[in-house]
């Protein structure tokens, strides 16, 4: 299958492209005052004047703020899901979850990565998330719910019931706590810059998958 180079289209009608401009310029503003002045300092009122709409208008689209810190992350959590349901049927289960989390953090670190509100400037986030019990609570509860998702999508994919077959259940739980652990590697040196960085990190870490699991560590 040939990789895809964008991020999923979104819907073209004019209300919903206006939606969508409010929605990322919600987001944008966030960013922007997260990383200025903090998170506990930011306030919605403060988002929503940002971009000129009211705290109604705010949260006809966020719940809280919680949400709106980690929506980029969410909306690439939603489309590395959407890279695994499109892998090819022949590849194994780690080989499409490798290949769909290098896909997405490269289809959507295309985009110009000092843009807040870009998948470049969510990273900025993350030691803020770490940092952060309440987000860190909230980024682990989706975590949580995704591995529950890939699961069902690896269970799907190979013809197996994870409730008597393991298989997908330990793939699944390995594959996010190895995930996990690139990003607080990343977290800690933000090193190499960048999606391309975090990509090459994910990657150093799934390399070493097989001798942590298999190997002889030892000599």
């Amino acid at each position: 299958m040939a990789a895809r180079t964008t991020a999923p289209a979104r819907p073209t009608g004019l209300r919903e492209r206006k939606k969508q401009q409010t929605r990322a310029a919600l987001v944008q503003a966030a960013h922007v005052l997260f990383l200025s002045q903090g998170f506990a300092r930011t306030t919605v009122d403060e988002i929503a004047s940002a971009v000129d709409v009211s705290q109604r208008t705010f949260f006809r689209y966020f719940a809280n703020k919680d949400e709106v810190a980690l929506a980029v992350m969410a909306d690439a959590e939603d489309y590395f899901m959407e890279c695994l349901r499109r892998r090819p049927a022949e590849e194994t289960p780690l080989e499409a979850l490798r290949a769909s989390i290098v896909q997405a953090w490269r289809d959507l670190g295309a985009a110009d990565p000092t843009t807040p509100g870009s998948i470049g400037s969510a990273l900025e986030l993350l030691r803020i998330i770490e940092d952060t019990p309440a987000l860190l609570a909230a980024h682990l509860r989706r975590v949580t719910e995704q591995e529950r998702t890939v699961v069902r999508v690896l269970a799907e994919r190979e013809g197996v019931d994870p409730a008597r077959d393991l298989r997908p259940v330990v793939l699944a739980a390995v594959f996010g706590g190895l995930v996990r652990a690139a990003h607080l590697s990343w977290t800690a040196e933000q090193q190499p810059p960048g999606p391309e960085g975090m990509v090459r990190v994910i990657e150093c870490h799934l390399d070493q998958l097989g001798p942590a699991l298999a190997g002889h560590w030892r000599g």
